[in-house]
């Protein structure tokens, strides 16, 4: 399973003919999954745009084909090993570290769920422990 990231989705809905776009054409859709998490940066995004009902329009359309993960119980968990192990190298993702990241919280997801983050975003979730991820823009 695949998980898109926030800047894969942003790539895929601004461009039909994106590296993102392209490949997610060769994958079974059943296969791409979104994460609450995603989805609600997304809306923020949509909100700001200049043509905020449009924008959201196209999100519920885009939203409708892909399963949505959430945060749940199981992610929290592997959030707390993530956020501690990232601590202790001195190391974190994410603007601030002081508050949940939705990097890390993505991360989390990706990892409970044992899927694959689909992100141009390597140099942050690159330090993540157990992450499996791939950029489909390289």
């Amino acid at each position: 399973m695949y998980l898109l990231d926030t800047n894969a989705c942003i790539q895929f809905l601004r461009d039909a003919d994106s590296a993102v776009a392209l490949k997610l054409a060769t994958v079974d859709i059943q296969e791409v999954a979104l994460c609450a998490v995603v989805k609600a940066e997304l809306y923020y995004g949509a909100r700001r745009s200049a043509d905020p009902d449009h924008s959201w329009r196209v999100l519920k359309s885009f939203f409708a084909r892909l399963t949505s993960w959430p945060f749940d119980d199981e992610a929290a968990e592997v959030y707390g090993d993530i956020r501690a192990h990232l601590s202790r190298d001195g190391t974190s993702i994410g603007p601030n570290v002081r508050q949940m990241s939705h990097l890390l919280l993505v991360a989390a997801i990706t990892v409970a769920r044992q899927a694959t983050l689909v992100t141009h975003n390597t140099r942050e979730f690159a330090r993540v422990p157990g992450l499996q991820w791939v950029d489909w823009e390289a």
